[in-house]
């Protein structure tokens, strides 16, 4: 019977589960009866030396101050289930929780080795059984010595604790792991039986057929270690490792590694049969679609891709076989992507279908947006300015000179120019630095309240002039902050210089700086002219202005919130 695996199985599973019950069962039960001693033993010390002794302590004779001690232990005793006993030099019990046993000796009522131990200065414990007519109850039972404060012995305390209930607990959970062992062992030979089944069976029909197999070349040899099922199949498919072995663990290494570049690819793919059912789609290619495995399976192709990009469409595909391959844009959202597809062929060179590949080109649209608008931008800049440079100097140079006031309003606009052009190359250049991380921080533990001031100061003037009201309210009067102290003081120097050029007379100024979890949190209001709401996502563009005309007019050059909002976050 023993040579069939299923019974092995059985007997296997039946012994590894009823060895492994019995150790866990004893480990827990030593484990929690260690547990719960130590429990008793800790709440012991803990009531004796921060609470009994501790209260005894201005006590120079015990005797003397019977009453006392007595009415602590009734205080004490009222909320614990301990006996406390309080024992003087004659070893009299002069205070205890259990008023049956006051004023006796304590040799005859306690332990008397405990005791002893006391008087010698020790702390001691054991456990001990009190035996009464009819039962039996576990104590644990500890003696602390009294001492004065030169050291002398005053007296002992003796605790002691009943075990009664730990050990009730431990017999249950005893007849608990009792059970759950049985339990197991019968759950373990009913489905050992099962499993074995259902590993038997399937083995006796591979080697059915491994035996029609074995009617062809294959050819291999496996060493043969048993008599029973296991080694039956492995007579069997002697006949077929040889040659599968190295063909199938090439096909495995091949294919391995292709699900792993199509896997971590950075780019999406799709693979696609003639007839517009997706074959394949890497995770990539189903983030950047918003795909579902669901939608894999149930949607066709044209319902994916060709709603989006028209010339992508299966049909209009095929009808451009002669150029085989081609790529278009698509348009999801905000998000632009690149799709590059081609065939896939046969052995024989007939189309099976399409591979498209599917690249995230969203940013690097941007970016030349960006790039482009931010040239057309410099060279307006610096183009109006040379105009008017040119047109006045060619002025000058036809005969102006000789009007001295006309050709000092002249040199006056050709210097406001130059000041102008001078304050648009600063700026580009700070913004290259800061581009390219070549700005040097100096960073270090600031004052954000004093920073704020600073720049108040520094624009007051220029507020005053327009009759305008500067207002700072802060929570605290530091707001300690790791930063570079400069560079964050241009960041608020360029939003306060924005809300006074764009404010009227008389308008009103509001610093707020307030703390947000841990976070400084500085907010500049005023009542200007404000920024429409299409506006306000573009205002850190560089060069870009709401009222061209206005902050020309203002001396602006629209690269203040740029360079700020750079150096705000390489700064932090």
């Amino acid at each position: 019977m023993f040579k069939s695996i299923r019974w092995k199985f059985i007997t296997i599973y039946f012994l590894l589960v009823f060895i492994a019950m019995v150790i866990v069962g004893a480990f827990i039960i030593q484990q929690f009866e260690e547990y719960y001693l130590n429990v008793a033993r800790n709440n012991l010390t803990k009531l004796a030396q921060k609470g009994l002794i501790e209260s005894m302590k201005g006590f120079d004779d015990l005797d003397k101050y019977q009453e006392k001690i007595q009415q602590d232990i009734n205080t004490w005793a009222r909320g614990l289930q301990e006996e406390i006993f309080v024992i003087n030099r004659n070893f009299e019990i002069i205070a205890s929780s259990n008023i049956n046993l006051l004023h006796k000796k304590s040799i005859d009522a306690l332990d008397e080795k405990l005791l002893m131990d006391g008087w010698n200065g020790k702390i001691a414990e054991k456990d001990d059984v009190i035996w009464t007519s009819d039962t039996s109850i576990a104590t644990k039972n500890m003696v602390f010595p009294i001492l004065a404060e030169d050291g002398a012995l005053k007296g002992i305390l003796y605790l002691r604790a009943d075990l009664s209930d730990i050990y009730e607990n431990l017999d249950k959970a005893k007849m608990i792991l009792t059970q759950a062992t049985l339990m197991a062992l019968l759950i373990t030979v009913v489905l050992g039986y099962f499993i074995a089944k259902s590993v038997t069976e399937p083995i006796m029909d591979v080697t059915m057929k491994a035996e029609q197999m074995a009617k062809g070349d294959f050819r291999q040899t496996v060493e043969v270690k048993s008599d029973d099922e296991i080694g039956r199949l492995a007579e069997m498919f002697n006949y077929l490792r040889e040659k599968l072995d190295i063909t199938l663990s090439e096909i495995s290494s091949e294919k391995s590694k292709l699900e792993t570049i199509l896997r971590y690819m950075a780019d999406g793919l799709i693979a696609v049969d003639n007839q517009g059912k997706i074959i394949h789609a890497n995770p990539a290619a189903m983030r950047m679609l918003h795909l579902s495995e669901i939608d894999i399976q149930n949607k066709h192709y044209d319902d994916i891709i060709g709603v989006l990009n028209e010339k992508l469409m299966l049909s209009s595909i095929k009808q451009d076989e002669s150029k085989g391959e081609g790529r278009e844009n698509i348009r999801i959202n905000d998000s632009v992507f690149l799709a590059s597809y081609a065939p896939f062929r046969d052995e024989k060179g007939t189309s099976n279908g399409i591979v498209m590949i599917i690249q995230d080109i969203t940013e690097r649209q941007k970016l030349d947006n960006m790039r482009k608008e931010f040239v057309a931008n410099v060279s307006h800049e610096l183009k109006t300015p040379l105009t008017s440079i040119k047109s006045y100097t060619e002025t000058l140079l036809e005969g102006a000179l000789e009007d001295k006031k006309l050709a000092k309003e002249f040199l006056n606009v050709i210097n406001s120019e130059t000041d102008r052009m001078d304050r648009l190359v600063r700026d580009l250049l700070q913004l290259s630095r800061l581009d390219y991380e070549k700005e040097e921080w100096n960073k270090k533990e600031s004052n954000l309240v004093k920073i704020v001031e600073n720049a108040i100061v520094k624009v007051n003037i220029t507020a005053k002039n327009k009759q305008q009201k500067l207002s700072f309210v802060y929570e605290e009067e530091a707001f300690i902050c790791w930063v570079d102290k400069d560079k964050i003081e241009q960041v608020i120097l360029n939003i306060l210089t924005n809300a006074i050029k764009y404010t009227p007379e008389h308008g009103q100024i509001k610093i707020l700086l307030t703390g947000d979890e841990g976070q400084a949190v500085l907010a500049i209001k005023d009542n200007g002219i404000g920024i429409p709401q299409k506006d306000i996502s573009r205002v850190f563009e560089r060069f870009y202005r709401v009222d061209k005309a206005r902050s020309r007019m203002l001396g602006g050059t629209g690269l203040g919130l740029s360079k700020g909002c750079n150096a705000n976050l390489k700064s932090m």
